[in-house]
């Protein structure tokens, strides 16, 4: 496993196999294993260990990156030779700013207080996990299927992750954590159906289905989106978009979150708040473009700009983006069983599939409920019903938003992990019924 004193020396043989002055590299270790069972059996037990060098050089205003898992003297000197070739060979960047240093990257005093200790993110626990032990939680998700007379499917993984970052300019960060998933799905033999249709609903949407179709704004939360004119916030920054139970930050220090706590340059990332009671507040900004927009016409109306270490690594043509996502409730929220209890005629949505966007500056979307998709009468279930085909606005969404519930961490299939609320949401938007 790679180590942080296994990391350094690593960077001093790339370094003096490098003729150029600045050189970054990324290290990556992963070890990750998964169990996948169907139809009440495990039929797949598969391990990766995988380790990882990214090594980027920059001069001239040029930078390139290649990457080795080998460590032996030859392939790095390699992919050193690979980096400097591809670098040569590219138009200079003016916009290209030196490798960032230490005092740069590490947040301020204050940031730092206001953050508090960084959260624990590895657990022994999890990385003793063995194929044995999630053989036997198999076993138990595959007891209560037959209990019940369902049939099962799904995933359950594991994984320890560690990397960290160096560079020329004396800046080093490590981060460790663990990981594990279960994702279940149960399927019956027959199931209820049910014909009637109607265009808009009052829906009430659990964490991961919340979570996919919020997902898809967030990418637009970027100065370089809005540079490049490709984001729905363009024109929008400092206007009321969303209904006012709506905040949101990105938080990498949020208790709930994971990830690592500097962005691809090895800059910390900061607490940006975005979304303030409707209202869009904040973007976040790689280094070059807080730069750029402080010298574009955009400087008056996204306000103060620094660089908020939410960078991707580079060389990249997409900037930036909040990958910590934290929905806020200030209130205890309802349980989704409250939310049930309320709604008189309605429907419960587990989780969506096939999301695809319709409309990039309405945000519309389309997709397919699945998995889980339930009739609400008179505040109980009244049971499964068919899935629909959604149209729906995002903004629209955020504006019709009834109640919410506690935020938890949550998964999906089409977002990354956020921490989220389920969301009842009035005058939801079905297009029609799909044939299963």
């Amino acid at each position: 496993m790679l180590t942080q004193e296994k990391s350094h020396d690593l960077f001093d043989r790339i370094r003096k196999f490098s003729t150029v002055d600045e050189v970054e590299v990324h290290f990556s270790f992963i070890d990750y294993a998964l169990t996948r069972f169907a139809n009440n059996t495990i039929h797949q037990n598969v391990a990766e260990l995988s380790e990882s060098a990214s090594i980027r050089v920059a001069f001239d205003g040029k930078t390139a990156r290649a990457t080795t898992n080998r460590f032996d003297d030859e392939s790095l000197l390699r992919a050193v030779r690979s980096a400097e070739s591809i670098a040569k060979v590219q138009e200079p960047d003016p916009d290209r700013l030196p490798m960032a240093s230490p005092e740069e990257a590490r947040l301020t005093d204050a940031e730092a207080k206001t953050a508090g200790p960084a959260p624990q993110r590895w657990f022994d626990q999890t990385a003793a996990i063995t194929p044995d032990d999630r053989s036997a939680a198999v076993a138990e998700i595959v007891t209560a299927a037959k209990k019940n007379s369902l049939v099962t499917a799904g995933i359950y993984s594991s994984a320890r992750i560690w990397g960290g970052i160096v560079n020329s300019r004396g800046l080093s960060a490590f981060h460790r954590q663990t990981s594990a998933e279960v994702s279940i799905t149960m399927l019956a033999g027959d199931s209820s159906g049910w014909q009637k249709f109607n265009s808009r609903y009052t829906v009430v949407l659990e964490p991961s289905a919340a979570l996919d179709l919020t997902g898809f704004m967030f990418y637009d939360f970027s100065g370089l989106a809005i540079l490049d004119q490709r984001s729905f916030l363009n024109n929008r920054v400092g206007t009321r978009l969303f209904g006012e139970n709506i905040s949101i930050v990105d938080d990498v220090f949020h208790r709930l979150q994971s990830g690592v706590p500097y962005d691809g340059e090895g800059v910390a990332r900061r607490r940006v708040s975005l979304v303030e009671n409707g209202v869009i507040k904040n973007l976040v900004y790689a280094r070059s473009t807080a730069k750029r927009i402080l010298a574009s016409e955009y400087a008056d109306k996204v306000g103060a700009v620094a660089t908020t270490g939410h960078g991707y690594p580079l060389p990249n043509e997409a900037g930036e983006a909040p990958v910590n996502i934290v929905f806020l409730n200030s209130g205890r929220g309802q349980t989704t069983e409250e939310m049930i209890a309320g709604t008189e005629r309605g429907i419960l949505i587990t989780r969506f599939w096939y999301i695809r966007e319709v409309d990039p500056y309405e945000k519309t979307l389309t997709g397919m409920t699945r998995d889980g998709t339930f009739l609400i009468e008179n505040g109980k279930l009244a049971g499964g019903i068919r899935n629909f085909r959604f149209n729906q606005s995002l903004i629209e969404m955020l504006n019709s938003v009834e109640a919410m519930g506690r935020p938890v961490r949550a998964v999906g299939e089409e977002s990354f992990d956020m921490v989220v609320p389920a969301m009842k949401v009035k005058g939801f938007n079905f297009t029609e019924v799909t044939r299963f």
